[in-house]
Formats: structure tokens, sequence, C-alpha cells
């Protein structure tokens, strides 16, 4: 578990994160939404200690990590798994040695047991056969299933993930997205997303935080954002006329919303409800 207490962060005279508390849970998938600006991807640099904040408390299973000693950080981070926006694998490296990375940096195992551990984590996102192309030869979508496959190899106890669905198509984000549910599941790791996905929201949000302006605005799981009565949230959410449609057939037809898979918001969208 990952707790805020009271966390502030100002870059001079500008404070972009105002007195956020909450708690990231085990085991789950935990989403931070908000417009552009609204102090996400601050936020969790705060959580994983690229910035410091300018007051609170950042804990993870108890322990402050904003009080930690360099050395402790280091340690830390060893227990995090990270996957960024735009993938960040070494164009040099093959897609093997791309996940082998962490294990060279950190781990006592010698080669081969390192190589079994990559050739693990590539079988679990299914890119067992890309193992010797490089990133330049495989698909977007494909390089972000390999930074999963980085970011767990060291089995970390809390992943972070900025944006992963950027620059994919519906249809491959919905892969991610399964992805990353089933690991958080399967290994109960805390999962922290920042993203604006919509299907990301609806599909996988079991803890969904939502910022304005710095604040903690809402927070609760997606089947409580189709009926919530925070007009920001339901502003930001429902922005298009099609969302918004979404959203009346639901609340009209009683439909219980959670968790719904691909295929049923398709139905909900065109009406065909109560078939």
């Amino acid at each position: 578990m990952i707790e805020l207490k009271h966390l502030h962060k100002s870059f001079g005279d500008r404070e972009v994160l105002k007195d956020i508390s909450t708690i990231f849970e085990d085991g789950k998938t935990n989403l931070i939404i908000g417009r552009s600006g609204s102090g996400k991807t601050v936020l969790m640099k705060n959580l994983v200690g690229l910035l410091e904040p300018t007051s609170g408390e950042v804990l993870y299973d108890g322990r402050d990590f904003v009080k930690m000693t360099k050395n402790e950080k280091v340690m830390m981070r060893r227990e995090m798994g990270m996957i960024f926006q735009s993938a960040a694998l070494f164009d040099s490296l093959s897609v093997l040695e791309n996940v082998m990375f962490p294990l060279d940096m950190f781990s006592s195992m010698n080669y081969n047991e390192r190589k079994k551990r990559a050739m693990e984590c590539l079988e679990r996102v299914k890119l067992k056969d890309a193992e010797n192309k490089y990133p330049a030869e495989i698909s977007g979508g494909m390089q972000k299933r390999v930074a999963i496959a980085r970011a767990i190899v060291l089995n970390p106890k809390y992943l972070f993930c900025d944006e992963p669905n950027s620059g994919l198509d519906p249809k491959t984000s919905l892969v991610i997205d399964h992805l990353l549910s089933s690991i958080t599941h399967d290994l109960g790791i805390t999962t922290i997303i920042n993203t604006h996905d919509m299907n990301s929201v609806m599909g996988i949000g079991e803890n969904i935080l939502f910022i304005h302006k710095g604040e903690k605005e809402w927070q609760g799981e997606s089947s409580q954002v189709m009926r919530s009565t925070n007009k920001r949230l339901t502003d930001f959410i429902f922005a298009s006329d099609l969302l918004k449609n979404m959203r009346n057939l639901v609340i009209e037809n009683d439909i219980e919303f959670k968790h719904k898979k691909s295929e049923d918001l398709s139905a909900i969208i065109t009406g065909e409800v109560g078939k």
C-alpha cells in the first residue's frame, strides 16, 4: 500500500499539488486522471522520488520515502517498476537485452539465470518469439509490452505507468490494459497508472483518483463514475455527446456498470441494452 498524507508541491510561488491525501491499494489498478496541467505527472514524480515534495508524507507500507537517506531510496527503488510513456527502450539492445537490463544492473544472478528470468517475463507479455528483434523492428504496441516485461523483471512490489496507452490504437490499448490488470492481480502489485484513456478508466479502474487544479477532487471506482454527481468529474470524463449518451443510457436503464468489456460498452452506446 502507498499512502499520501497532506502532500504539497510548489515551484517557486506556484503551488502545483495542494494537500493531497489518498491511498493506493495493493493488488489493484489505481488510476490517476485529470486534465492536462492538473498535476498528474508531478504527483507521480513525487511518488517515485524524481521530485521532492514541498511538504507531506509518501508512505510505502508505512515507510516514509521522503525521509529516507539516499542509500535507502536506492534500495527502495529496487522495489519499483516503471513504464514510461514512450516505452523508453534502448535502440541498440535487442528485446531480450532490454528486458535483461535491470537484472544486469541490480541482480546477482548469473547470465543463464538472468536470461531465463527475462524470457519468463517476455512469455508473460506474449513476446517470447521476439527476443532477438530490435525496438525499431517491432510495433508500438509490442514496444509497450517489452516495457512491461522489463518493468516486472525484478519482481517489483510497486508498478508505475505513465500514459501506457499513449499513441496506441483502441484495440492495442485494450491489450495493454488487460496485461496490466492481470499482472497486478496475479502478482499482488500496487499499480498506479496516469491516464486519460476512457477505456482504461471504465475497464480497469478499481481505484480512481481525479485531480483538478492540483487538488484531490474525487476518488472512487469505475462502477461509481457513471452515477457520480461531481460536475467536474462528469464534465471531464463525459466530454463528448457520445459519452454523455452512454452515461444517460446507463442511468435510465439502471445498468450495473462495473469493469465492462468493450463489447458491453458498444451495446450501451448504441442503445442495445436489456436485449
